[in-house]
């Protein structure tokens, strides 16, 4: 993304523009590469779906940082997220990096995730990141001359929109962006809601 001389003004847009224009990016991270194919927006104080939604804390505080940052936290204990920041220094948002095709150092992806089949690699947000070889040491770091590398498309790609994965609060908000068609964009899945008698259900 450095090539791009918008950069500083992509990144600083509203985050569902800059998720819509993240589509066909590549993300890299040593020898692996990922083309970038599905994104979710996340906002501040106004989306209750956002760690941010209630102020700073230790975890969230590279969403608070520099336009650029990589914002990065784990899952379920074990898996990584990685999250492109957006916005104004202190404005907190950030795109959540949810799938992507391997275009490069495919080997190694294979290596950390054997038995899957390539368009599989990266697909998932945790899967992405054990693809790229990114963790925790990473959160806070810099997209334009840190160890990860963020390059822009070229041009805004035709997309479509959905609710987030697995969100419970704000269910309605369309802001996931994925590129249809490509196999690396993973399964929508609704946030589970629960039932009268209190027990887990579907939405």
């Amino acid at each position: 993304m450095s090539d791009s001389p918008d950069l500083s003004a992509l990144l600083a847009a509203p985050v569902q523009e800059v998720a819509a224009r993240l589509l066909g990016a590549v993300l890299s991270h040593g020898d692996v590469a990922v083309r970038i194919t599905e994104v979710e927006a996340y906002g501040g104080a106004d989306d209750p779906a956002s760690h941010a939604a209630r102020g700073r804390t230790t975890r969230n505080a590279s969403m608070f940082g520099a336009p650029g940052s990589l914002y990065c936290y784990r899952i379920y204990g074990m898996h990584t997220c990685a999250n492109v920041v957006t916005g104004a220094l202190g404005d907190p948002a950030a795109v959540l990096v949810r799938a992507g095709e391997v275009v490069a150092g495919r080997s190694r992806a294979r290596e950390r995730r054997a038995g899957v089949s390539d368009h599989e690699l990266a697909r998932g947000p945790g899967n992405l990141c054990r693809a790229l070889g990114i963790g925790l040491e990473l959160d806070g770091t810099s997209l334009l001359d840190g160890p990860c590398h963020l390059e822009a498309a070229s041009r805004g790609l035709v997309h479509a929109t959905s609710a987030r994965v697995g969100v419970r609060l704000a269910p309605t908000l369309t802001w996931r962006f994925f590129l249809p068609g490509e196999p690396s964009v993973s399964r929508y899945r609704a946030a589970a809601t629960p039932r009268v008698d209190g027990r887990p259900g579907d939405t």
